[in-house]
């Protein structure tokens, strides 16, 4: 779900109107009577626990995601610094070449962070799987023509910051499914219309209460699981900081 404002437009609207068709079932085909009170509150009770649950759980796995994705732009911004410092051991005109390809592609991953259009973050893609071939050429003639452990060190710190990208980009990919969201949909149009039908004739403004609720958590769930639509993102704070500091050495 990528655009959380149009989840909470919709969700609103969706549950609002289930509250209102439970409504008007109650008042023009068949009222609570007697007992039947009893029985409908302990199914209206169970089904609104089941939301409750649903909704944690899905909470708590876009939290995670969020978190997952701290991570790993801390991981790849302490692998492109290392990488940094490694390339000192390599000969000379190599290890310009690597310092000035690492700057370039450190740039392009903190515009992968920043960036919200489609077409520019296609460019970016390129971008970084042409920087990532020129940083592993730029590396190999001197792991092949002097394979010493030292020379070993900068070629691992170099896979390492090719991996840390692969998995940011899983991180990113990382969604809650489809499946979650539409079984939170039903259980949530269910627990409406069921408010709705056993309104007892109280003022229709009080049917607003729930959708407005799970309409605000639905779009909190949403925006955090939302890499680029929403506003709850990671920010490369550590891809920026370690760019500021490798152009002023």
């Amino acid at each position: 779900m990528n655009f959380p404002l149009l989840v909470f437009a919709l969700s609103f609207v969706v549950l609002l109107l289930a509250a209102l068709f439970g409504d008007t079932i109650r008042t023009k085909v068949h009222a609570l009577k007697g007992e039947e009170h009893d029985d409908f509150d302990v199914v209206l009770s169970a089904t609104l626990t089941l939301l409750g649950l649903l909704i944690g759980f899905s909470f708590s796995m876009a939290i995670s995601r969020y978190d997952q994705r701290k991570n790993y732009e801390e991981a790849e911004a302490n692998a492109i610094g290392t990488e940094y410092v490694r390339a000192d051991f390599l000969p000379p005109d190599d290890a310009a070449k690597v310092h000035d390809l690492l700057i370039r592609y450190l740039d392009e991953r903190v515009l992968f962070y920043t960036t919200r259009d489609d077409s520019h973050l296609a460019k970016i893609d390129a971008e970084t799987v042409q920087l990532q071939s020129e940083l592993w050429i730029a590396v190999r003639p001197a792991a092949e023509a002097n394979p010493t452990p030292v020379v070993a060190l900068v070629v691992s710190g170099m896979n390492d910051v090719l991996n840390s990208q692969g998995y940011t980009q899983a991180a990113w990919w990382n969604r809650i499914p489809v499946a979650a969201w539409g079984m939170m949909a039903v259980i949530a149009v269910s627990c409406n219309l069921l408010i709705g039908y056993g309104a007892h004739g109280r003022d229709w403004r009080t049917l607003l209460i729930v959708p407005i609720v799970v309409s605000i958590a639905f779009f909190l769930i949403s925006d955090i699981d939302s890499p680029r639509g929403g506003a709850i993102r990671v920010a490369p704070h550590n891809l920026i900081s370690l760019s500021k500091s490798l152009r002023s050495q």
